[in-house]
């Protein structure tokens, strides 16, 4: 009786989801969430790209994107819309993981561990949008070095910083593989594209993925020689990433050319919100 009313329950959980998955409320936070995306990527470009031309700006990372949208004018209003959107990607990409397919497409096992891993990243975007809002978010919020730091004094602390060093190196290799590739466009509506509109697409997504296979490699390089080097300072983040291409040769050269690529990213991520199969 008991196991009865446990499958019935776990039935029913599961057909509300297939219903929320094919409602409109479902497809417009997912929609929502890429344009959340895309505007954080399109700061962190805009303003490393003005730094390599010698116009200002500065390196940062997804955090201090949110700052940034914080002191724009209705700067609460947009973080708000904001963290909405990150909270709809996060939630769409759980789902994801959980169910394996939404209305418009589905997943291989690969492909759900990425989505889950994916759902935190953005969901702790979200949790910190939320802290600024609330007023508790600060620029001097834990850093890699000090999450590293942190990591080291756990059992196996040095082995876990490596590991996640290694999935990051390899998520970059994906992401240069996508934009080469352009396997990327296996995720969208391209049959709703015009010929011009897909080439385009390829185009820009190509060097949003490559740029960000650059960024997530650098941060994974770094993180594997923080545990070699059982060295917490040498771990960095997305902004210390760029900061590492600026101190070498042609460093403006180079950080403005990964700035373009993010910006790239962001205007795909635009376009995704309107192509991608949810």
């Amino acid at each position: 009786m008991q196991q009865s009313l446990h499958t019935k329950t776990v039935g029913s959980a599961q057909e509300a989801g297939r219903d929320f998955v094919h409602s409109r409320a479902f497809e417009v936070l997912s929609r929502a969430g890429f344009v959340a995306r895309g505007l954080i990527y399109a700061i962190i470009g805009i303003l490393a790209l003005k730094l390599a031309t010698g116009h200002g700006g500065k390196l940062t990372n997804q955090q201090g994107a949110l700052h940034t949208v914080a002191h724009q004018p209705f700067g609460k209003l947009l973080l708000t819309l904001v963290a909405i959107g990150l909270a709809g990607y996060a939630l769409w990409r759980f789902i994801r993981a959980a169910i394996g397919h939404g209305p418009e497409g589905s997943d291989s096992g690969f492909d759900r561990l990425a989505a889950a891993a994916s759902g935190l990243a953005y969901g702790a975007m979200c949790f910190i949008a939320v802290k600024i809002l609330l007023g508790a978010g600060s620029s001097s919020a834990t850093s890699p070095k000090k999450a590293a730091s942190g990591v080291f004094g756990w059992p196996a602390g040095t082995w876990i910083v490596g590991i996640a060093g290694a999935v990051m190196v390899g998520v970059a290799l994906y992401q240069i593989y996508r934009g080469l590739s352009q396997k990327f466009l296996d995720d969208s509506k391209v049959e709703e594209m015009g010929v011009r509109m897909r080439k385009w697409i390829g185009r820009i997504g190509s060097v949003g993925h490559l740029a960000r296979g650059v960024v997530f490699g650098l941060v994974g390089i770094f993180l594997v020689k923080a545990a070699i080097d059982y060295n917490a300072q040498a771990a960095v983040g997305l902004d210390g990433a760029l900061a590492k291409l600026v101190h070498r040769s042609y460093g403006g050269l180079l950080l403005g050319l990964v700035a373009v690529g993010l910006i790239a990213f962001a205007v795909y991520s635009l376009s995704d919100a309107r192509y991608r199969k949810i």
